[in-house]
Order: C-alpha cells, then sequence, then structure tokens
C-alpha cells in the first residue's frame, strides 16, 4: 500500500491503488486487461477473454452457499482522461497520482478513474477474499465505456450465466439506480478555406478555464458553464464590432463531460486591438456575474501571441459561430413521472481545427424517452445543416427501463434498511450506463446499479468520498449475502 493505506475498506483502497498505477485510456486498455487476466490466474479462478476485451471471471460457491442464484458484478475498466491544461500527463504512460485531501480521495491535476476503478477494486476484493460467504459470484469488466460502450455493444449471449446483475458504476451513496438514459452523439463537420492573413493585424488568444466541467448527465442540470460557448459569445461579437477572423478553435474534449476549456486564436485590424481588449474586460465581468454561483474560479484571459498565416474563410466563420450559437446545451426537458430526473438533454461537447482545413464538432444527446433523444438529436442536426455542415449521427445506445417489481431491488432495499437503519432512494438516473445494452443481449437479467458518493468525475476535480465507500463495501456484501435461492 502507498498513500492509501490506513483508508477502511482496506481491501477495496489497496486494489484501488493498484488499479491507479496502471494506464486504461478508453479503447487503449491492453493493460488493464493483462492485470485482469494475471488476477485470474493467480487466484485460480476461472477467466475468460472475449474478442473485444471484456473480461469474466468467476468464483465458486462458498461452503453453505451452493444454493443461491448467480449474481453478476460488473464495472468497467476504462476511464475518461481529462488534465489541467498546465499538467505534464500522458494517460497511456503515466500512473494515475491520488492523495487524501480530507474525507475525499482525489487526483494529482488529472481524473482520478475512480468512474469506475472503484467497482473493479470492489469486484477484486471479492474475487481474493477467503472469508466473504457469498453464492457463485461472475464478475464482469467491460471495455470502452466512457466514448463508446463498444464493450457492451459486443457482449455475446452466453458470455455471464446468471440472471442478477450488480452494476457497480453509480455515483450517490444511497440511492439505488433502476434504470438510465438513452443517448446519441450528433457530429458536425465543417470544411473551410484558408486565407492569408490582411497586413497590419494584430493577432490574439482567448482562453477560457477554470470551469468545472463534470459529467454531461449527471451534472448537466448544475448550471455549470461551458468554455464553447462562453467562447463563441465573444467571437460573435468580435466579429461584429472588431472584424475579427479566426485562425483555429479549439474547445472540451470527451464527448461525455462538459467542456471546461477553450482556445480561440484570431486577428483583429490593429485600429480594432484598443477597443477589442476593453470589451473583453467588459464581457468578464458579465460572464462572472452570470456563472458566479456556480463557476467561481472561471477565468477569461485575452492576450496578444504570434503571428499566425492564415485564417478561416468569412462565410465558413460566420456559419461556424452562428450554428455553435444556436445550438442548445443543457436540459431540454424535465421528467414528468419521476421528480427531479432530467428526461432530455444535450451537451455542447468538443470543438476541434484538424489539419486538414475542416473544423469537427461534437455534440452529445441523452434521454430517458427513445423518441425523444431521437427528436432532440434531429434538432441539434438541423442547426448545423443549416450552416451547411456534414452531420452525423454516431454511437446511439438504448436506455434502461425502469422495473419497480424487481427482486433484486426489493432485497437491496431491504439490505440497506438493516445496516443503515433507512430506506435507500430509489430512482433513474440521467447518465448512460451499460444496463439498457446489457438488457438487450439477456432480456431476462434483473438489475440494479448503485455505488459509493462520487463528485465532479469526468474532470480533474473528480474525488471519491471515503465514508462512503465503506458503506457501499458493506451495502455489495450484505446483498451477495441476501442472494435469493436459485
Amino acid at each position: 500500500m502507498g498513500v492509501l493505506s490506513g483508508l477502511k475498506p482496506a481491501e477495496v483502497w489497496k486494489y484501488f491503488e493498484e488499479i491507479c498505477q496502471i494506464p486504461r485510456p478508453s479503447k487503449k486498455e491492453e493493460k488493464i486487461i493483462e492485470f485482469l487476466k494475471q488476477f485470474g490466474i493467480k487466484h485460480k479462478l476461472n477467466t475468460k477473454v472475449d474478442d473485444v476485451g471484456n473480461i469474466l471471471i468467476c468464483k465458486p460457491a462458498t461452503k453453505g452457499y451452493e444454493d443461491r442464484a448467480t449474481i453478476v458484478l460488473q464495472s468497467h475498466m476504462d476511464m475518461v482522461c481529462e488534465k489541467n491544461s498546465d499538467v505534464d500527463f500522458n494517460f497511456e504512460t503515466d500512473a494515475i497520482q491520488p492523495y487524501v485531501d480530507g474525507n475525499w480521495v482525489k487526483a494529482k491535476g488529472t481524473t482520478l478513474g475512480a468512474d469506475d476503478g472503484i467497482g473493479v477494486a470492489a469486484q477484486l476484493a471479492i474475487l481474493a477474499s477467503d472469508t466473504i460467504e457469498h453464492g457463485h459470484i461472475e464478475c464482469l469488466f467491460t471495455v470502452d465505456e466512457e466514448t463508446g460502450l463498444s464493450g457492451a455493444f459486443a457482449l455475446q449471449p452466453g458470455f455471464i450465466t446468471g440472471k442478477i446483475l450488480l452494476n457497480l458504476d453509480s455515483e450517490d451513496e444511497g440511492e439505488v439506480f433502476i434504470g438510465c438514459a438513452g443517448g446519441i452523439d450528433t457530429v458536425a463537420t465543417f470544411e473551410y478555406k484558408s486565407k492569408s492573413v490582411p497586413s497590419k493585424n494584430d493577432t490574439f488568444q482567448l482562453k477560457i478555464s477554470g470551469l468545472k466541467g463534470g459529467h454531461s448527465g449527471d451534472e448537466i442540470n448544475k448550471g455549470l458553464g461551458n468554455s464553447n460557448k462562453i467562447a463563441t459569445r465573444f467571437m460573435l461579437y468580435a466579429t461584429k464590432h472588431f472584424e475579427a477572423r479566426i485562425a483555429t478553435f479549439n474547445g472540451g474534449n470527451l464527448r461525455n463531460a462538459i467542456p471546461r476549456e477553450a482556445v480561440v486564436i484570431f486577428v483583429v485590424p490593429q485600429q480594432h486591438s484598443a477597443q477589442l481588449k476593453e470589451y473583453a474586460q467588459i464581457f468578464t465581468k458579465e460572464i462572472k456575474n452570470e456563472l458566479q454561483k456556480t463557476e467561481s474560479n472561471l477565468e477569461i484571459a485575452l492576450t496578444e501571441t504570434d503571428k499566425v498565416s492564415s485564417v478561416i474563410n468569412r462565410k465558413t466563420q460566420r456559419a461556424l459561430l452562428h450554428s455553435l450559437q444556436g445550438v442548445w446545451h443543457g436540459v431540454v426537458e424535465m421528467s414528468r413521472d419521476i421528480e427531479g430526473l432530467v428526461e432530455t438533454s444535450t451537451n455542447l461537447a468538443a470543438v476541434k481545427t484538424l489539419d486538414n482545413n475542416k473544423i469537427l464538432v461534437t455534440t452529445s444527446q441523452r434521454s430517458s424517452i427513445d423518441s425523444q433523444r431521437t427528436n432532440v438529436a434531429q434538432t441539434v442536426a438541423s442547426v448545423f445543416k443549416l450552416a451547411e455542415a456534414e452531420v452525423e449521427h454516431v454511437g446511439e445506445y438504448p436506455g434502461w427501463q425502469p422495473n419497480t417489481e424487481s427482486p433484486i431491488l426489493d432485497i437491496s432495499v431491504e439490505a440497506y434498511k438493516k445496516l443503515f437503519g433507512v430506506e435507500p432512494v430509489v430512482r433513474a438516473i440521467h447518465a448512460g450506463l451499460e444496463c439498457g445494452l446489457f438488457l438487450e443481449k439477456y432480456p431476462d437479467l434483473d438489475m440494479i446499479s448503485f455505488g459509493p458518493t462520487l463528485r465532479d468525475v469526468h474532470s480533474p476535480d473528480e474525488r471519491i468520498d471515503i465514508e462512503t465507500t465503506q458503506k457501499f463495501w458493506d451495502y455489495l456484501i450484505e446483498i451477495i449475502q441476501n442472494a435469493p435461492k436459485k
């Protein structure tokens, strides 16, 4: 053990710290796959790997529990790779650096990977234990949950045999999830012509930073700032009043993260430079006032920078900025069935200027109603099509329809009451879980999802609550030991 030694439950934190040492970006999980394979071999457990890298490690029932139904424990092995711009870190080679900060475990300048490393760690602790009593256990570890759900998409019938599945990928202790949103990405591509920079122009960099970012599903209703939206507002004004010409626009990164940073390089005629700087001060005050309750660390910096050789042609710049302004970001509709649940949303996730004279805009739509998911995706697409961009929809995945009559739900509610003296909150979540895809492949699955408390996932501020991790562990064991008979 290292920096997390002394935390409880010791066995979970031990494996979590081990996992932090293993690079595991989405679609590049080779090292964690090998680690899990060797873990299964070391503990002499039946281990199998499918064609895409999903792993199943099975553990026989302990004495006296042979008559219990098989339970599948499931988590994903990949993690979101986000870092602060001033941090030198390579997610493909470097180890995450966790540390304890009061009641939380965090990482130094990067995402922590508790989503869903803590679920993986709990599974490993159960597989390694020789004291926990349980029926037959199947531990399923999936790949690429964060950027495409490709592990869940590729899961073949018959890979698992259990008909009860505990998804360990939720972020609010005391809550049991029985449904989730489905999603789809809408991606727009703008092609532009490079134009020479006129003489007597000054070159500027607009940088938006310090935003919280976070999960584009679970945190979309918190009024957080969107760096792409803020940069667009500034550039629309600068274009209209100061003849700004954009060289590059880059903001955000992952489709499932609210963008925290954006950088725009642009030029303006020298006679407008002084007024541009004055406006930047006014704009900064306006935006900070708008977001003062949610984004206290927001920074908007306008600085002169090295000259550029070319800019985007006017027509494409106009189309790009007006479509970015026009496309919605945030909550579209709240649920009429479950109070406080976001039903439908859209995230303006990333804007990237590519080397081949193209600009790629990635957005992500979610909804617990499939028809509304389609509707909002088409609405977003329409804005970009009117701007003459090429548009495609990718990465569609289904939602998970709640089952309030679930037997494992009843067991989990009683287990929570026994341990903690209160009932857990039972609800659906406006985030994408793999459960909807599992249900397509295994229609008879009875599922719930739960976990410890995590905050600011998908951002470098990601953290996990230490006390609730112990509660999560105790709760998981209690449910397993109360598995129904076959």
